[in-house]
């Protein structure tokens, strides 16, 4: 039996909210709101739990587009000190980013450090649902370059992707425990939420083949969700979604976190099975500052949801186009790929000479005393607005983990997403990024493994980590950008020439 979205109002089962909503905003500045001015204090604020002499760099710099990609990457750099480092540069990060921002309703606006606990006294919306159809897939299917990888030969594809240093071994082990547990792919026990359900990247079709019970949310917009009902019908699990009054499906978590918080509390621990517990499952993406205020959003409905469930585990999906602290293997691999070069160290010699540092240089010219480098690949095109979305989610993992909750915080490869082709720079990157040995998956692909990655991460223990930034760099697929013979920033703009030709 399938309810559609269509029927869902009339099948709904929990009464409508009542409160007019209260959403999530950059404070208002006469007509506008600005976001230069809250992002950089937020830097500013992490930089500080670590060094005075970067904040006050934060603070006083001029150009906020062009300066925060080596900010971000130098505080990157600080949190690899120690553990308490980097816990104090999350902390104070996200307190900063709690003052800045503000709860706005009909009240007025309020920073979101002073909200009450009147302002999430709401009502859940009603519920309506869609019963798959299908009979779950009993094995892991990774549809790869027109094949459809599994057994022996995912097995065999991984072990080339981690000899040509496009994955880490760790994702190689993970996947390979998940083509020998197949049962652990429709996470039984498990309920998982999905924020951005319609995404491109979101793990919803997977876990739908694969019978999962999920929960999507996602904005009321119609083709989202006639794909999302598709997907679902389609399926073999169960997929639950908010409806409002008028029977429209979906939510927006910005503009009604509180209702959102309700109607994710009122399906903690509700399952097939009694007892089943949560995943939180962030795959929810906006353009500019928007990214900003749904992290936010998203993160205040997280801590409601530790607090009342602590059993809720947190899984997100990791760009690798950001600054990440990487292991001394990585390191090692980085600089043995510089050694092994050919001919072609020949030939980029008068580049390098006529780039004045800017092409070709090395990668991990600067490492750690431990023996870890900082793998610098904050794409400027992305914008800082992107890049300090992904920060706060970071933030909220380190912080999570470190009080004992379950994390799966995994690095995805860059993948063909609709996001990419849009912005043609970094569309041609991608097109000639093959020839500096990195990999571009396709989108249904990415889907997949980092579905089943996360379905690993839900059944094995990770074990204490030695220091929190390895919540990012275990398992990591970055496709190859890590371990590359060159400063990734230092060879992007040759792809992207080599790349043009091809678009």
């Amino acid at each position: 039996m399938s309810e559609t979205a269509a029927t869902a109002r009339a099948h709904g089962t929990n009464a409508a909210a009542t409160t007019p909503p209260a959403g999530v905003e950059f404070a208002r500045a006469g007509e506008s709101r600005p976001t230069t001015g809250p992002m950089r204090s937020v830097l500013a604020a992490a930089a500080g739990a670590a060094s005075d002499d970067l904040a006050a760099r934060v603070e006083r710099g001029r150009d906020w587009r062009t300066d925060y990609a080596p900010l971000m990457a130098e505080l990157t750099s600080l949190s690899a000190r120690d553990a308490d480092t980097a816990w104090a540069i999350a902390e104070a990060g996200t307190a900063q980013a709690r003052r800045g921002l503000v709860w706005e309703s009909a009240a007025g606006a309020v920073p979101l450090d002073e909200i009450g606990d009147a302002d999430w006294s709401v009502s859940a919306v009603a519920t309506g649902q869609v019963l798959g159809t299908a009979t779950p897939e009993p094995t892991l299917r990774v549809p790869y370059r027109g094949d459809v990888l599994e057994g022996e030969a995912l097995v065999a594809q991984l072990d080339r992707w981690v000899t040509a240093g496009v994955v880490e071994p760790s994702f190689a082990r993970a996947i390979t425990r998940v083509v020998e547990h197949p049962e652990w792919l429709a996470l039984p026990g498990r309920t998982i939420a999905m924020m951005g359900a319609g995404g491109e990247l979101s793990p919803l079709e997977p876990f739908a083949r694969w019978g999962a019970d999920i929960l999507a949310v996602d904005l009321p917009v119609e083709p989202v969700w006639d794909r999302i009902v598709r997907v679902a019908e389609q399926g073999a699990g169960r997929v639950r979604f908010p409806v409002s009054a008028d029977g429209t499906p979906g939510m927006d978590l910005v503009g009604a976190p509180a209702a959102a918080a309700a109607w994710l509390d009122g399906h903690a621990g509700e399952g097939d099975s009694a007892g089943a517990r949560m995943v939180f499952g962030m795959y929810a993406y906006a353009d500019r500052g928007a990214h900003v205020r749904i992290s936010m959003a998203t993160d205040l409905i997280i801590e409601r949801l530790l607090a009342a469930h602590p059993s809720t585990a947190l899984a997100y999906l990791q760009t690798p186009t950001d600054a990440f602290v990487v292991p001394p293997e990585v390191v090692a691999a980085g600089h043995g790929a510089w050694d092994r070069r050919d001919v072609k160290r020949y030939l980029q010699a008068p580049l390098r000479v006529a780039g004045r540092g800017a092409l070709f240089e090395p990668s991990y010219k600067s490492v750690h005393d431990d023996g870890t480098a900082v793998a610098d690949i904050l794409v400027p095109q992305q914008g800082p607005s992107y890049a300090m979305a992904k920060r706060l989610q970071r933030w909220r993992g380190i912080s999570a983990e470190r009080a004992g909750h379950t994390v799966s915080f995994n690095v995805a490869p860059a993948s063909w997403t609709r996001s990419v082709t849009k912005n043609r720079v970094l569309a041609a990157a991608y097109k000639g990024a093959g020839r500096f040995g990195v990999e571009i998956f396709a989108a249904d692909t990415t889907r997949v493994l980092m579905a089943a990655l996360l379905a690993h991460d839900l059944h094995h223990d990770a074990g204490t980590r030695t220091h929190p930034e390895r919540l990012f760099a275990d398992q990591a697929a970055h496709g190859g950008l890590w371990r590359s013979a060159y400063e990734p920033k230092t060879v992007l703009g040759f792809a992207a020439l080599l790349g043009m030709a091809r678009l």
